[in-house]
């Protein structure tokens, strides 16, 4: 994912069409003198339709298309021809995309799988025609229905990343280095903060041609909830995770605190990210003995399984791997 083509937010009028009105029409053949109605009804207006596609990792296609347009439904016509239904206009896009109403930011549906096909906004009904309304009463009904116009609204695009792991952590804290080492994802790695700017994804291959995916997110610093930083906003890419690998560096002064001030980020973000599943890699280990990681250990939080790694050196890689599969399967 190119930093300038990962877009995982878009905001676009979406105008289905209106539905075509039925047919006021009476059959008229010779040696029929009253043939009667034969108003045929208005064919329904497009709808526009989202479709998840497996090969779409981002929103940049979307990202200039501001106004998206149904086709109106033509009318009906005599002799009980309806008319052609408007086309529907299909978004493809990548799994894991949650649409929202613009304006009152309610969740419509989730998009999740590769051909899954929504209905975003409903296309209008056509008219009924004359034919419809003949009763006994009333053999030479000379009114039919109008086409239903179509719905004008302003829709959200949201990308939620689907992966099992999401790396959470301060910048610098290696979480790409990590995700470099066990994946063939190319995130850019630097000695500076916020090296990364967009999330990025990695396959992990595990023993008997298993694997599981893993998500890495920009850094997250004290007060991100308030706008430091980079914000909350790629947050939304670890609420489909099934778990959280908060990852700490070795040389961190205090491994506690920085573990409660991400767990107090997350909670400003969304409280019901404290419910899944968390684990604790220190990471940049091989600084360390294992006489000052006995002592380390006795100071690291209680209620949450942890590991010491290093992913230039490759310690306890495997372990690590061994641990997030149990995490991911077990119930």
């Amino acid at each position: 994912m190119a930093d300038s083509n990962f877009i995982d937010y878009v905001k676009f009028c979406s105008r289905s069409g209106a539905g075509g009105a039925g047919s006021v029409h009476f059959r008229r053949e010779k040696h029929v003198p009253k043939g009667g109605p034969d108003g045929g009804d208005g064919g329904r207006g497009g709808h526009i339709i989202l479709k998840g596609s497996s090969q779409l990792w981002t929103l940049l296609h979307l990202k200039y298309k501001k106004h998206v347009i149904g086709e109106d439904g033509k009318g009906g016509e005599g002799g009980r021809r309806k008319g052609r239904e408007g086309v529907d206009v299909i978004l493809e896009v990548p799994l894991g995309t949650v649409a929202k109403d613009a304006e009152s930011l309610e969740v419509r549906f989730e998009v999740t799988e590769d051909g899954q096909e929504v209905i975003l906004t409903p296309g209008g009904r056509g008219g009924l025609g004359n034919d419809h309304f003949k009763t006994a009463t009333n053999q030479a009904p000379h009114f039919a229905q109008p086409g239903e116009p179509g719905i004008e609204e302003w829709i959200i695009l949201e990308l939620k990343l689907l992966a099992d792991v999401g790396l959470v952590g301060f910048p610098n804290a290696g979480k790409s280095t990590l995700l470099s080492s066990i994946s063939a994802a190319r995130p850019e790695i630097g000695d500076y903060p916020f090296t990364t700017l967009v999330p990025n994804l990695g396959v992990i291959g595990y023993r008997d041609d298993k694997s599981f995916v893993m998500a890495d997110i920009p850094g997250i610093i004290e007060g991100a909830s308030e706008g430091k930083g980079l914000g909350l906003r790629f947050l939304r890419h670890i609420e489909r995770n099934s778990i959280m690998l908060f990852m700490i560096p070795a040389d961190a002064e205090s491994i506690s605190e920085q573990y409660r001030i991400l767990l107090g980020e997350l909670e400003k973000f969304n409280p019901e990210l404290l419910d899944k599943k968390r684990l604790l890699a220190i990471t940049k280990s091989d600084m360390l003995d294992d006489e000052l990681m006995d002592q380390m250990g006795a100071d690291l939080p209680k209620d949450i399984p942890s590991i010491f790694i290093s992913s230039v050196s490759q310690y306890n890689l495997d372990k690590l791997k061994d641990m997030l599969w149990q995490a991911i399967h077990s119930q």
